[in-house]
């Protein structure tokens, strides 16, 4: 008999004190005297950690967003979704405090070489004894192309292009050592075999790496990959490289109209369809009863500056909203820039609820709001109807909403056998094998 199917959970977080809920900073019980604190991070690492979630990652931007108004005052006044700390700094300092928990770094392939990046992420998998994870991204923003020396970014098609290319350097500068290359032998005076380590000699149109790196094969061999490619080429690259796809449908249909696209596109690239888990964000508002739960979101709602939340959706569209106020004025001014799932969310939103364009734009994000029951169900349903395989879970009231989930909604999902009550793997990508 098969193993119960169970869902993963993974967490998004940010290096500051706001996610993708703009007015959750000025919460009262949202400490902002910690930001800089490493007890800040040891204490979210241990939250989830003790909830079981299969891993974390930590979304990044290089640059401050300055699309909304042409400059970077608003989403600096009004406490933008910015990453105040380089996470790549902060993910040893949890790795100390936790056994199990993935453990995963936003870096670009549009703008960091292979070898950096595979030396980094093999750095990180084996400090954390095989719990690495690698968001891939190939950055969807004019500010951070020109923050590297680029006048603005590449079209999509040929970010993915360089992206696949990458990813296979990377590869190739994983496969540079043995598994038994390190021989340490005090008396033979051997401490590498040279025979067991090699060059990568990669070339291709975008990069080339001669290898080999200076670090042994790690534990994972190469870290777990998430991505959260929604166009046409994104969806072709999450399907030949994905093993965790961050995705943010507006609802179940849609989820599934995008599990079933992505499981089809794996199968043409000959991969089983287990080895990609797609999963949907949500946040929650989560309290003892639904009445009480519902006060908590009215409170939280009011808590959103309405400039604050345009600014936010014109980051992720790539176009200012203040001034683009139809679709086709938006794809105008995006140029290159945008998130293509974060526009097919703002479009379905429209559609779906009749809506003008500019409404859907200027709307939060929906959450999911009730009793542990009642956010249980919603999760259940989506993951039961063929949705998804598991949720990224990102925050509203940091770091309240994620203690809350882990000691009201996390048990009840254990109690209906749909989450795991203890890790059964060594690493991450076992974890993911073998929920």
């Amino acid at each position: 008999m098969s193993a119960p199917r169970r869902m993963h959970l993974v967490a998004y977080l940010k290096t500051g004190p706001t996610a993708n809920h703009p007015g959750a900073w000025r919460h009262p019980e949202a400490p902002l005297d910690d930001l800089f604190a490493p007890e800040r991070y040891e204490h979210i690492a241990r939250v989830l950690e003790a909830g079981r979630f299969d891993a974390c990652f930590y979304a990044d931007t290089f640059g401050i967003p300055d699309i909304h108004g042409g400059n970077f005052d608003a989403y600096l006044r009004l406490g933008g979704q910015i990453s105040y700390i380089d996470p790549l700094t902060i993910l040893p300092v949890m790795a100390r405090v936790t056994r199990h928990l993935g453990l995963g770094a936003t870096l670009s392939t549009t703008f960091f070489p292979p070898y950096y990046l595979a030396r980094t992420l093999a750095s990180l998998d084996l400090l954390t004894g095989g719990r690495a994870a690698w968001n891939v991204v190939t950055s969807a923003t004019d500010l951070e192309a020109r923050n590297f020396g680029l006048d603005g970014i590449p079209p999509k098609h040929l970010r993915y292009d360089r992206a696949d290319e990458v990813l296979e350097a990377c590869n190739a500068l994983w496969d540079c050592w043995d598994a038994d290359a390190i021989v340490a032998d005090r008396a033979r005076g051997v401490f590498v075999d040279p025979a067991k380590v090699r060059y990568a000699e990669f070339e291709g149109k975008w990069v080339k790496t001669r290898g080999p790196l200076a670090m042994p094969r790690t534990p994972q061999v190469r870290p777990v990959f998430l991505q959260a490619g929604a166009s046409e080429r994104g969806r072709e690259f999450a399907a030949r490289w994905a093993e965790m796809i961050f995705c943010t449908p507006h609802s179940k249909a849609d989820a599934i109209a995008f599990h079933d696209d992505i499981k089809s596109r794996m199968a043409r690239h000959g991969r089983a369809p287990e080895a990609c888990k797609v999963l949907p964000s949500f946040a929650v508002v989560v309290a003892e009863t639904d009445a009480i739960a519902e006060e908590r979101y009215a409170y939280l709602q009011s808590l959103i500056d309405p400039e604050a939340q345009l600014m936010l959706n014109s980051s992720l569209l790539g176009a200012d909203l203040s001034r683009h106020r139809t679709p086709e004025a938006m794809a105008a001014a995006q140029g290159n820039q945008g998130i293509t799932g974060s526009v097919d969310r703002v479009l379905q939103l429209m559609q779906q609820e009749r809506i003008s364009f500019a409404e859907a734009a200027s709307k939060p994000r929906g959450l999911l709001v009730g009793s542990p029951r009642t956010v249980a169900d919603q999760l259940e349903d989506y993951f039961t109807s063929g949705a998804c395989d598991g949720f990224i879970i990102w925050p509203t009231v940091f770091p309240r909403m994620f203690e809350e989930f882990c000691h009201l909604v996390v048990p009840e999902l254990q109690r209906r056998g749909l989450f795991r009550t203890e890790y059964r793997g060594a690493t991450l990508r076992d974890n993911l094998r073998n929920p």
